[in-house]
C-alpha cells in the first residue's frame, strides 16, 4: 500500500528507520520552513515553488536521503547519482549515522543552488539552473 502522507509513511517504518526518518523530517522542517512536504512516488519530498528540492526513501538495508540538485554543493559527504541529473544522496543504517552540522549545510545548500526539475519534461529532459 502506498503512503498519502509523510507521517503514514513513517508508520510503515521498522523502529530504526522510522528514528532516521523522525531526526530527517525535523531538520527539514526546521532548515526549510517555507517547503511544501508531501508525498510524491511514494516518498516523503519537500518543494520550494513547485520545484522538488530534498527527499527520503527506503532502500533494502538503509534509509537514503537526496537532493536533487546535491552534485553541485560545495560540501563533502554527499554521494552523485547517475550523472543525467544533479541528485547526490547519502544513506543512513542508525539515527546516529546522521551528522546534523552536514545535514544543515546541505539543507542550506538546497535552498541556494536548484536546478529546475519541475520543467524537466517540457524541456525534454534538459536541466536549466534556477539559482
Amino acid at each position: 500500500m502506498k503512503p498519502k502522507t509523510i507521517a503514514e509513511f513513517h508508520g510503515y517504518m521498522t523502529a530504526t528507520d522510522r528514528a532516521i526518518c523522525d531526526a530527517l523530517h525535523a531538520a527539514i522542517q526546521t532548515e526549510l520552513p517555507d517547503a511544501e512536504g508531501k508525498i510524491w512516488h511514494a516518498h516523503p519530498v519537500w518543494f520550494l515553488d513547485g520545484n522538488p528540492i530534498v527527499g527520503y526513501s527506503k532502500l533494502k538495508d538503509c534509509i537514503r536521503l537526496m537532493f536533487w540538485s546535491g552534485a553541485d554543493f560545495d560540501e563533502p559527504g554527499l554521494t552523485p547519482g547517475t550523472g543525467k541529473f544533479k541528485d547526490a544522496s547519502v544513506r543512513f543504517q542508525a539515527v546516529e549515522d546522521i551528522d546534523l552540522g552536514k545535514l544543515r549545510l546541505w539543507l542550506a545548500q538546497s535552498k541556494l543552488l536548484q536546478w529546475d526539475y519541475k520543467n524537466v519534461q517540457k524541456r525534454k529532459g534538459r536541466l536549466e539552473r534556477l539559482t
